[in-house]
């Protein structure tokens, strides 16, 4: 092993060595008002509901938006219909152009001279556009679909979430360590919990 590893492994033991042989010792009676500050306070909470993000998840598949009004996020609903709206917009709008430049490059394929593009775009430009519109086309079709599987996920996330408690008791902070065996400080996270 290189001594690097040795050391990062000693100095890891002695840290949680030096953690788990800290003990702040409670008095008897003490400890018997701590039991019962505990016992009183109710920590609020959301209730556990395993089929929630299913249910999110399944509404926002059957009508997009529905799932964040699941969930209580009227907000980003509107989000919704602008991220599958705008390029479902932008995909009818380039099939319309495709089927315009394919038209008209059918009927002069079959010998027609009154097109609207006649003496504006030759055969080739036409070939041109209809490639251009078809790849604008479907990549619309790719970003909507994209955003249609986004928003199911989002719902779907977002009740797995809601479920956590984020009460204003919970605090996690960074904290620096003074490490005896080194003579180095050392940063870490310390998780603390208000009781009153």
């Amino acid at each position: 092993m290189k001594l690097k590893n040795v050391i990062f492994i000693a100095v890891f033991i002695s840290f949680l060595g030096k953690s788990f042989a800290q003990n702040d010792s409670i008095p008897v009676g003490e400890e018997l008002q701590f039991d019962k500050a505990v016992k009183s306070k109710s920590f609020e909470a959301n209730p556990f509901d395993a089929n929630a993000p299913a249910k999110a998840a399944f509404y926002s598949a059957v009508l997009p938006g529905l799932g964040q009004a699941y969930n209580k996020s009227y907000w980003k609903i509107p989000l919704v219909y602008i991220a599958i709206g705008t390029p479902m917009y932008f995909y009818i709008d380039n099939n319309n152009q495709y089927n315009r430049y394919r038209d008209a490059f059918k009927s002069r394929l079959a010998g027609f001279e009154n097109d609207e593009f006649f003496g504006i775009l030759s055969e080739d430009d036409l070939v041109e556009a209809q490639k251009l519109f078809r790849e604008n086309r479907d990549l619309s079709l790719l970003i909507t679909i994209l955003a249609y599987v986004l928003n199911i996920v989002d719902a779907n996330v977002e009740a797995h979430l809601n479920q956590f408690n984020i009460s204003e008791d919970l605090s996690m902070r960074p904290s620096q360590i003074n490490n005896f065996s080194t003579g180095q400080q050392a940063f870490g996270l310390s998780l603390k919990l208000k009781l009153n």
